[in-house]
């Protein structure tokens, strides 16, 4: 997987977090092979990488309240892993695990990250870490139920994760008049990442021909790394670019910025 599938693009309006799963109903094999696949090919950092693991996680995601509410008969998960000797590996693991994300979301699957809430020493018991690497995150991954549960609603529809901060509160630099369009796509396609509890903790500022992402002053810590929310938002600003026909590639920065996408000479 050498370049960005432009199908994850189609995917950042579909997908959700869900938390309520259809037991009845198992993961294709055709599409458990494309997650794998997906898994094993798309590694654009070599400190972070994903496991698609095929097994009912029950006992990872039982009594797994709070924030995200509890998560019921998923059939997988995904594990997020990270190289700890790596800086940067925060940013690294939210830009590639968003992307197996959304590779879940294009096969018809459902999907929720989650850093907190979930009994690691069951799911580190379904992994095979190398020295220095870190659990980071977790999704239940599967079909989902098609009602949605009173506690997705009251977390999700009619929540904290359907509200989104006005583009004109985390943007600046060019003029809207003056901004072109491959940017605005980029920071609208930003606006709808993922982060711990809807905290949005980036800012956009957009140049001639690029756009640097910076961690926001606001929102709650939790002990989630908002570098990681961030590497979300890259991976969707990137994806927003690409729908313009725009390439380009990131340059990491160090604290309070966190990278910046030069887009590619057209």
């Amino acid at each position: 997987m050498t370049a960005l599938p432009l199908s994850w693009y189609h995917a950042i309006a579909v997908r959700c977090s869900r938390r309520s799963y259809d037991k009845s109903r198992p993961i294709e094999k055709d599409a458990a092979e494309k997650l794998q696949q997906a898994c094993g090919e798309f590694r654009p950092y070599s400190s972070a990488r994903v496991e698609f693991v095929p097994e009912p996680p029950d006992d990872i995601f039982s009594h797994a309240l709070g924030f995200y509410g509890n998560i019921k008969n998923a059939r997988a998960f995904l594990a997020f892993i990270g190289d700890m000797s790596d800086v940067n590996v925060q940013e690294k693991l939210g830009y590639t695990g968003e992307g197996i994300v959304l590779e879940a979301t294009s096969l018809g699957l459902g999907t929720c990250w989650v850093a907190l809430t979930y009994r690691s020493k069951s799911a580190l018991s379904m992994l095979k870490l190398s020295v220095g690497e870190k659990l980071l995150a977790v999704s239940p991954v599967g079909h989902t139920t098609e009602a949605w549960t009173f506690g997705e609603n009251l977390f999700s529809a009619f929540g904290a994760n359907r509200r989104r901060k006005p583009l004109a509160s985390m943007v600046s630099g060019f003029d809207i008049s003056h901004r072109p369009q491959w940017a605005e796509k980029a920071v609208e396609a930003a606006r709808l990442a993922p982060s711990a509890t809807n905290r949005q903790p980036w800012s956009f500022n957009i140049g001639e021909d690029s756009i640097t992402v910076s961690i926001s002053g606001g929102g709650p810590q939790y002990n989630v790394s908002k570098r990681l929310d961030c590497g979300i938002a890259m991976l969707h600003i990137e994806l927003g670019a690409l729908s313009c026909g725009v390439t380009g590639k990131w340059e990491l920065l160090n604290q309070p910025q966190v990278a910046r996408f030069q887009a590619d000479h057209q």
